[in-house]
């Protein structure tokens, strides 16, 4: 980083929004607030209760605490920029941004790959369920699937962490390794495909798992009465949500770091950015909470018990 030449880039996204920022800039922070109001109260939830300590609603946990790291070193940064005066920033922020938003996506496919697989034994071998998915081996997956992503993505990352950087314009609402690449001052071919190959090796075995998961799930549903292949969906509906959805925005995501979207509305753009960074972060703890039937029930308890409490106390004080 000593030898870089240009000290700051700019994120010439920015400007479409210069006339609504202060706006936008509520609405962001509103977005933020719900993410993290949702994503804490479902963890506070199954926590809270002994019931739902069961590994689906850990890895649910996992899955809510990569959507509050995500969304804290990605939405505040782009709030900061929005009301900024230039719409700059210092290599470094770049740099760093890149790395929170590559390694909270890849940590969001192998969370949601583990959680294909825990539906698989779950559907597929219910009796054996608690033996093969036993305490030390839940440990276990949660270290690899929360240390895996960062691992991959650091290594190469060294890669980036050595260029100089020529160009400095930043044509997206946030820093993506791929925009950095295009603006290093020597040819970055190399590093470009060797991107490509890391994510190609790091979607395959996710993805195997996922189909592979399902494939089960769907041979197996087919010997099941009609009632218990509906029981068995109803508990994969909120994974296969999910799981589309951030299918869907990383592809948009890929799709515009990787081609040319000129031909593109830049207004369109910046949409699918936020999209990216936004919607599966307040839609997954919507899912797991409202579309689980087990979570659903004790979020209703709590809500209807501290209503009790609130109409008690409201009538002590109005006694007193």
């Amino acid at each position: 980083m000593d030898n870089t030449t240009a000290a700051t880039f700019k994120m010439t996204a920015y400007a479409v929004m210069e006339n609504y920022k202060h706006g936008l800039f509520s609405v962001f922070f509103l977005l933020y607030l719900i993410t993290l109001v949702l994503n804490v109260l479902l963890i506070s939830v199954i926590h809270q209760n002994k019931q739902l300590h069961q590994p689906m609603n850990v890895f649910t946990c996992m899955l809510s605490l990569n959507e509050i790291y995500g969304s804290s070193t990605l939405l505040p940064a782009v709030m900061a920029v929005l009301v900024s005066k230039t719409h700059d920033v210092t290599v470094k922020w770049c740099m760093a941004q890149a790395y929170f938003l590559h390694t909270y996506a890849s940590g969001e496919f192998c969370i949601l790959a583990l959680m294909g697989y825990d539906r698989y034994i779950a559907i597929c071998s219910p009796l054996h369920y608690y033996s093969i998915m036993s305490y030390s081996k839940t440990c276990k997956l949660i270290a690899f699937t929360g240390l895996y992503p960062f691992i991959v993505f650091t290594s190469f990352y060294s890669l980036t962490l050595q260029l100089r950087f020529c160009g400095k314009v930043m044509p997206k609402l946030y820093c993506v390794n791929m925009e950095l690449v295009k603006n290093s001052c020597t040819n970055a071919q190399y590093i470009s495909t060797v991107g490509l190959a890391i994510l190609v090796l790091f979607i395959v075995p996710q993805l195997v798992m996922i189909v592979f998961s399902y494939a089960h799930i769907l041979r197996v549903c087919r010997t099941f009465p009609k009632e218990s292949q509906a029981n068995a969906f109803r508990t994969c509906v909120p994974h296969l949500l999910s799981l589309l959805n951030y299918t869907i925005a990383s592809l948009f995501e890929v799709i515009q770091t990787r081609f040319n979207m000129s031909h593109v509305a830049v207004e369109a753009q910046i949409f699918l950015s936020l999209y990216f960074i936004i919607i599966p972060t307040i839609a997954n703890p919507v899912l797991y909470g409202l579309g689980t039937q087990t979570v659903r029930g004790c979020i209703m308890k709590l809500f209807i018990k501290n209503k009790v409490m609130t109409t008690v106390l409201a009538k002590t004080l109005t006694v007193g």
